[in-house]
C-alpha cells in the first residue's frame, strides 16, 4: 500500500454563494481523499445585504475564517501524513466579485472604521445596485468616438460585473473614494493573501476575471484606456494604472505559501498557489470539456461555458453573451461565457414564499420540539416533493408560462433590470403546476443562450451538467433535454467545480504539463445521461414560443421600475 508520504495531492478550494469547500484530490486518479466545508455565518444572518434593493455583500472575515477552517478540517480528515503530501493548492471564487482594497492590499471592511461598511466588502456577483452605472458604460462604449471596449465582452456590459460595481461604489461612499488604493476580484484576492502578497502591483491578476468582467484584452494594451475610464467619469481618473496590465492563465503559479498561512493550516511553506479564476471557468474544467461542449454550471444560477480554437473562432463575435476570452478557460482556447441569472435561486425563491406561513407557526408554537421537528422536515422535502409532483402534470396539460428573470437577465443580452413574470393562471393553478412552470423557464432561459450561439455559427456538439441543481434535481435535468431536444450528461464528481480546481493546481505545481494531461488522468467521467423524450420536445416547441413573446412584451411594454 502507497503511504501518504509517496503520494502527492493538491488542494481545491471552492468558494460559492453561501460558503467555502476544501478538496483535497490525489493527483494519480483525481480521487477525493478528504473534504470541508463552511458556511458563511455572516452571510446567513443576511448581514450587510438588502434584497428588495439588489444589493448582496459579503465580509471578509467569512472568507478568511472558511479558508483556514476548512484547510485545516480537510487535512485532520485525511490520512496521516497528507499535509507533507500537499503539493499546491488552487482556488475559485464566484465572480465577479470584485472589492476595494488599500496600499497593503487588505480589503477595506478588515480595517475598524469600515468593519461595518457594507461599501467595504465583497460585492458578490448577484448585485445589481450598479443598473445605472452599466447603462452609462454601454451607452459611453457606443458614443464616446474611440474603441468599443464591451464587443469582446458580447457588446453589452452588465452590472454585475467589474467596472459598473467599482464606479457605483465611489459614486455613493466618500469614505471608500478616500481609502481606496485599488480593487480587486476575490478569485485574485485570496491567492494574494495565500502567498502573502502586500503590494497591489504585485498580484497576478487571472485572464479568466480580467478578460470576462473587467474588459481587459490584449489588443487595447490590457484594461480600457484612461481616456475612456477618465471620460467615463472623473473618479476613475487614475485608477488605472494602480490595477494592472498583465494578465496569467490559471494553470500557472502565483506563488508559494507564506509563513503565516502555512503555520494556519498546517501545510508547506513550499507549497504552490496557482493563480485565481472564476468557478464556472474551473468547474468546465472539472467536468471535462472539450471544443464545443457547452458546460452548464447549474447552481444557484448559471454559467454556461465553452471553448473553442482561435484558429476556428476566427474573428466571430458572440453578441450578448460575457464575454469570449484567450485562455479563460484552457490555455490557447478562446473561452466563451453566458449563463442565467437565476436557476436554482428561482426555486428557493418559490419555496420561500409558499413557506412564509411558518414564522407564524414557530412564533405561536414556541419550542415545541415536535412542532419545530415537523417544520424542519416539511421544509427539507418541499423541492423534491413538488418536483415529484410536478412530474405527474403533462406539459399538455398545463397552461402557465413563466418568464426566469426575477434576478434580471444575464444572457443573452444583459439586462439586470428586467423582471419575472407567470402568465396563463386559474383557479386550477396549485403549487406543483406553478412549480412546473418555474422549472420550464430555466430550461427555456437554457435553449435562449444555445439558439444566440447557433444563430452566431458557434455550434454546440453536446452538452455537460455539472452543480448541484444538476446533481439533485432528475426532473429539471430531464426538462432540459427535452426542451433544448438535446442529450445531457451529468459529470459523476460529486465536486465538479473543486476538482477542477485541483486539476489547475496540479498543473500550477508541475505535477501534469497542461490541463489536458491533468483531465485525462484526474476526470472521474459521468453519472448519467438525458435523453429528450420526443412527445415533450414538440409541445416544448410551442411553449417556449410562448416564453419568447411574454419575454418580449415584458421586456418592451413594462414600466420599470
Amino acid at each position: 500500500m502507497t503511504s501518504a508520504q509517496e503520494k502527492k495531492y493538491v488542494i481545491g478550494i471552492d468558494y460559492g454563494t453561501d460558503s467555502v469547500r476544501a478538496v483535497l484530490v490525489d493527483t494519480a486518479s483525481g480521487a477525493e481523499v478528504a473534504s470541508d466545508v463552511f458556511y458563511y455565518p455572516r452571510w446567513a444572518e443576511g448581514k450587510y445585504c438588502d434584497p428588495a434593493a439588489n444589493q448582496f455583500r459579503q465580509h471578509p472575515l467569512d472568507h478568511l475564517e472558511g479558508l483556514e477552517t476548512t484547510i485545516k478540517n480537510t487535512l485532520a480528515k485525511a490520512p496521516a501524513g497528507s499535509a507533507e503530501a500537499v503539493v499546491a493548492i488552487s482556488v475559485d471564487t464566484t465572480g465577479s466579485t470584485p472589492v476595494a482594497i488599500d496600499e497593503n492590499c487588505k480589503v477595506l471592511a478588515q480595517r475598524d472604521d469600515f468593519m461595518e461598511n457594507p461599501n467595504g466588502m465583497f460585492i458578490l456577483w448577484k448585485d445589481h445596485t450598479a443598473v445605472k452605472e452599466a447603462e452609462e458604460i454601454n451607452t459611453h462604449a457606443r458614443t464616446w468616438g474611440g474603441e468599443d471596449f464591451t464587443k469582446y465582452s458580447g457588446g453589452i456590459y452588465s452590472s454585475e460585473w467589474f467596472w459598473a460595481k467599482i464606479l457605483r461604489t465611489l459614486r455613493v461612499d466618500e469614505k471608500v473614494r478616500e481609502y481606496a488604493h485599488s480593487w480587486i476580484e476575490h478569485c485574485d484576492w485570496i491567492p494574494a493573501v495565500l502567498t502573502g502578497v502586500t503590494d497591489p502591483q504585485q498580484i497576478k491578476r487571472g485572464r479568466c476575471s480580467a478578460g470576462h468582467k473587467a474588459m481587459w484584452h490584449e489588443s487595447w494594451d490590457g484594461l480600457p484606456s484612461e481616456a475612456f475610464l477618465e471620460s467615463l467619469d472623473s473618479l476613475l481618473s487614475g485608477l488605472r494604472k494602480r490595477l494592472y496590465r498583465d494578465t496569467y492563465t490559471a494553470d500557472k503559479a502565483a506563488g508559494t505559501l507564506c509563513p503565516e498561512w502555512a503555520e494556519k493550516t498546517g501545510l508547506k511553506e513550499n507549497v504552490i498557489v496557482g493563480v485565481g479564476a472564476f468557478d464556472a471557468h474551473m468547474g468546465a474544467v472539472g467536468g471535462q470539456i472539450e471544443p464545443y461542449a457547452l458546460v452548464k454550471v447549474i447552481g444557484t444560477s448559471t454559467c454556461d461555458m465553452l471553448i473553442a480554437p482561435p484558429s476556428e473562432i476566427g474573428d466571430t463575435l458572440v453578441r450578448g453573451i460575457c464575454g469570449q476570452v484567450d485562455g479563460s478557460v484552457i490555455p490557447d482556447m478562446i473561452g466563451l461565457e453566458a449563463g442565467q441569472s437565476a436557476f436554482g435561486d428561482l426555486y428557493a425563491w418559490f419555496k420561500k414564499m409558499l413557506l412564509w406561513p411558518f414564522a407564524m407557526v414557530r412564533e405561536e408554537g414556541g419550542n415545541d420540539p415536535q412542532l419545530l421537528a415537523l417544520l424542519e422536515k416539511v421544509e427539507s422535502k418541499i423541492i423534491p416533493e413538488l418536483s415529484k409532483q410536478a412530474v405527474m402534470v403533462p406539459p399538455t396539460e398545463s397552461s402557465i408560462v413563466a418568464l426566469d428573470w426575477l434576478n434580471g437577465r444575464r444572457t443573452p443580452d444583459a439586462d439586470q433590470a428586467l423582471k419575472g413574470a407567470l402568465i396563463g393562471l386559474n383557479l386550477g393553478s396549485d403549487a406543483p403546476k406553478i412549480f412546473r412552470a418555474l422549472v420550464e423557464a430555466t430550461a427555456y432561459g437554457t435553449k435562449a443562450i444555445v439558439e444566440r450561439f447557433l444563430a452566431e455559427g458557434v455550434p454546440i456538439k453536446e452538452v455537460i451538467a455539472i452543480g448541484g441543481v444538476a446533481k439533485k434535481s432528475s426532473f429539471a435535468m430531464q426538462t432540459c433535454a427535452d426542451v433544448l431536444n438535446m442529450k445531457i450528461k451529468v459529470a459523476r464528481a460529486e465536486q465538479t467545480v473543486a476538482l477542477g480546481a485541483a486539476m489547475f493546481a496540479a498543473c500550477a505545481g508541475g505535477i501534469y504539463p497542461d490541463l489536458d494531461h491533468a483531465q485525462k488522468i484526474m476526470g472521474t467521467g459521468f453519472e448519467s445521461e438525458y435523453v429528450p423524450d420526443p412527445a415533450n420536445v414538440e409541445v416544448y416547441k410551442k411553449l417556449y414560443s410562448d416564453y419568447q413573446k411574454l419575454g418580449s412584451f415584458v421586456e418592451n411594454e413594462m414600466t420599470r421600475r
